[in-house]
């Protein structure tokens, strides 16, 4: 009995100093939660953030990077050739140019410009009709045709006419100085044209281009 007494006595002597303990400890252990648990929060919650901002800068970088090219297309190049090139000669045959010959050029004629001589209207020896002037009104009578309307017209007179009597004799350049009527002054070219040849007048000693006048008289009986 005396042993259980001492036991209670002793319990109650260190009762209070282990409540004391107790109570130090959970104080403690209280006050280091709360000075932990703050910094700890902070430094978390802070690296969660820059985690969540580095995941959302490096989602936008990805966003803006434009996608990458395509791979380029196979080309199915040929194989090298090997082989030696061997170079030919040209042995192609030029072709003859065809020279087109152009026709001929019709050239005209030239035609020889006679120069005539001089007509010397005052001869050294002066043209006449051969057999003289006698011969010659002789020959106007039987060669002479009186136009039918100059009868009618009773048409008469006497015709001017003059002429050039060339070197070899022949009669040339008539023209009418005064005439009568048409129908006679015709006839009158006519006689002359008939007439035969005329001895060529001379002038320095050849013969010469001499002019001469001659009328014929148209008369009706």
């Amino acid at each position: 009995m005396e042993l259980k007494k001492s036991e209670n006595a002793n319990i109650e002597k260190l009762r209070m100093p282990i409540r004391l303990m107790g109570l130090l400890f959970i104080g403690s252990f209280v006050l280091a939660s709360l000075t932990y648990s703050t910094p700890s929060d902070d430094n978390s919650k802070g690296a969660g953030d820059e985690k969540i901002a580095d995941i959302d800068f490096m989602q936008q970088q990805d966003q803006n990077e434009p996608p990458p090219p395509p791979p380029p297309p196979a080309v199915d190049a040929p194989p090298p050739i090997t082989e030696d090139i061997v170079e030919e000669e040209n042995t192609e045959i030029e072709p003859t140019p065809v020279v087109e010959t152009p026709p001929p050029v019709a050239v005209a004629p030239v035609e020889e410009v006679v120069v005539e001589d001089e007509i010397i209207d005052f001869p050294d020896v002066e043209a006449g009709f051969p057999g003289g002037a006698a011969a010659m009104q002789k020959w106007i009578a039987d060669n002479v045709k009186y136009p039918q309307t100059a009868i009618e017209m009773n048409e008469q007179g006497r015709v001017y006419l003059s002429f050039v009597v060339e070197p070899n004799g022949s009669i040339s350049n008539i023209k009418i100085e005064r005439g009568v009527s048409a129908d006679l002054d015709r006839e009158a070219k006519r006689l002359l044209r008939k007439m035969p040849k005329w001895n060529a007048g001379e002038a320095k000693g050849r013969k010469a281009r001499t002019r001469c006048r001659l009328p014929i008289n148209f008369t009706l009986n």
